[in-house]
């Protein structure tokens, strides 16, 4: 397909008008990367999304590119070989979003005896996981006394710990992972991307297979038009909703999906003072929890638990941070309280459902594409980091479904293992030219360099933004990196809509610093206005919104909350 661009009201009506080789529903990593990986074969494809891009799990993940060592424990050697061949994908692909990020084992003594048997068993786990790929990143796992451990996290408690070990992952920013993923099959491939665009049904040819589906879509005026969009493939990439989807038009829906839910909390550094991330063991579980520094804040989580409620807007509860707080608590001097807590995020891990009962967390993460009787191709499971391997899975199952309608014109095996997303082109020349860049739009090296790690090469789009309106250069809130010039290039380049668009996915203030980013709300509700044609109305309306939305959040969490200015009260008391 030609190349195109991100641009909604032209995606529309590319929807309305085109043949598709292939739908895809669900606008999260697993989909996109779906879109991405069919439209670089050559299918005509188009994506559609209920709501944003990353709205659900896809933005609400522990934000690792892993291969993942309880997988290992789990016995899961498969899972862990392929999610660190893709670790090493990602860092050649995006390399301004995927940095390799060092995590910390400490070891502790077991009333006050030191457990060799257990020492041995995490330094095999180590060699195991250097082995099984995690070598490929340029560095192996190393021992470390006491001391060093302390100098990497000086609040773990001395008297416990009997050292530790230091292993190499990677870390990525997962909202922005995912729209680069789909910008790069709109922009580079020619894939129509739409969000706000939600199915509301299927529509069949006379034997029953899928024709395709039918959308209701979000229009720039407020109202809604149904649009019916053809394809002679349709693709569920919808994690959670996956068995929804399945049961569109049917009497009942399947029982595929085991939702898991996970939650993070966000404390500020200085109450950790983790040099680098690191793996702390939960009390009394057979868990542990990752502590990983994020700027001027530590996000700690995930929790694992059966889920069985909503699945559109999944809580943290207050047993959820008590859980997260007793495991931080136990591995640091001093105590971290629900005061301290500054944002939270919880998601839902769509684990494939298997026989027999047992805990979410031992359940394996690898993925399976199914093909029902109607021609529906859905892809369940999998995780973050091998997205890009279920999508090449998944369309190759689209491929077999189409079979010779398509010959000659696209191709069998996929392109992306050395497909670089947007972004990743000029990135070394826009850090390497940090300095100058940052001399002609006024900014500081630091903030040209947080653009980078951010947008790549696509920075210069933002710098060239400020040079022409220099009040863009501003930062959006205190103490956080992020400039007024993120706001105005999400809605014009990358399909932001609403507030929580911006402030939860295409910047993570609300994530961060939940107060923060109420506290700014206003002014970017005043950035997006002129750019979506906002009245002042209308702006107010979606600022008093997203407040309500954080407020409600923190209440559900038992945490205190604060409107912007004022100190920590309770929910009640901010109402009234």
């Amino acid at each position: 397909m030609a190349s195109g661009d991100f641009d909604r009201d032209q995606a529309l009506d590319r929807l309305r008008t085109t043949d598709f080789d292939v739908v895809v529903i669900g606008g999260g990593i697993t989909g996109a990367g779906v879109a991405l990986d069919a439209a670089s074969r050559g299918l005509r494809t188009a994506l559609v999304e209920r709501d944003d891009f990353a709205s659900g799990t896809s933005s609400r993940s522990s934000k690792l590119v892993h291969g993942g060592l309880r997988y290992l424990q789990q016995g899961d050697i498969k899972l862990v070989y392929q999610a660190l061949a893709e670790r090493q994908r990602l860092r050649r692909n995006a390399p301004h979003l995927v940095r390799i990020l060092p995590f910390l084992l400490p070891v502790f003594s077991r009333d006050g005896l030191f457990d060799r048997k257990l020492a041995w068993a995490l330094g095999k786990a180590m060699w195991m996981y250097d082995l099984t790929g995690g070598a490929r990143i340029g560095k192996l796992h190393q021992r470390l006394s006491t001391d060093d451990v302390i100098g990497y996290m000086p609040t773990l408690p001395a008297d416990r710990l009997v050292g530790g070990y230091l292993y190499y992952d990677a870390a990525t920013d997962d909202a922005r992972l995912t729209l680069a993923v789909a910008r790069t099959a709109a922009v580079d491939h020619g894939a129509v991307i739409v969000n706000r665009a939600g199915v509301i049904d299927m529509t069949r040819r006379d034997d029953g297979t899928l024709s395709g589906v039918r959308v209701s879509a979000e229009l720039d005026d407020g109202t809604r038009e149904e649009i019916e969009v053809s394809a002679s493939v349709v693709v569920s990439a919808t994690g959670v909703w996956a068995d929804q989807v399945r049961g569109l038009g049917q009497d009942t829906a399947p029982e595929t999906i085991r939702p898991a839910k996970g939650i993070h909390i966000t404390v500020p550094w200085d109450l950790v003072r983790n040099e680098i991330a690191v793996v702390i063991p939960v009390p009394k579980d057979r868990r542990s929890v990752f502590v990983v520094p994020w700027g001027d804040q530590t996000y700690i989580g995930t929790t694992d638990t059966d889920y069985d409620g909503p699945i559109d807007d999944p809580q943290c509860t207050p047993d959820d941070v008590a859980y997260l707080l007793r495991a931080i608590n136990a591995s640091v001097e001093g105590e971290i309280t629900e005061h301290d807590i500054t944002g939270t995020w919880a998601g839902l891990r769509p684990l494939v459902r298997a026989t027999g009962s047992g805990r979410t967390a031992d359940l394996s993460r690898m993925h399976r594409v199914q093909v029902d009787d109607d021609g529906l191709v859905t892809i369940s499971g999998g995780k973050l980091t091998t997205y890009r391997d279920m999508a090449e899975d998944t369309v190759d199952a689209v491929l077999e479904s189409l079979g010779d309608r398509v010959t000659g014109r696209v191709h069998r095996s996929a392109r992306t293992k050395d497909l670089p997303l947007r972004g990743a082109r000029a990135y070394s020349e826009v850090c390497d030219q940090a300095e100058e860049l940052a001399a002609v739009a006024g900014l500081a090296e630091a903030d040209v360099m947080h653009l980078a790690d951010r947008y790549g090469g696509e920075a210069r789009v933002l710098l060239a933004m400020i040079e022409h309106s220099p009040e863009l250069r501003d930062r959006l809130a205190e103490g956080h990196p992020y400039l007024r010039a993120e706001v105005v290039h999400a809605v014009r380049y990358e399909m932001a809509r609403d507030l929580d668009d911006i402030l939860a996915r295409r910047i993570p203030l609300r994530l961060r610093d939940a107060n923060a980013a109420m506290s700014v709300a206003a002014d970017v509700a005043a950035l997006m206005a002129p750019e979506l044609g906002w009245s002042e109305e209308e702006a107010a309306r979606r600022t008093e919104a997203f407040r309500r939305s954080v407020t409600e959040e923190r209440s559900a969490a038992a945490l205190p909350v604060t409107r912007a200015g004022a100190e920590s009260t309770p929910l009640a008391e901010v109402e009234s």
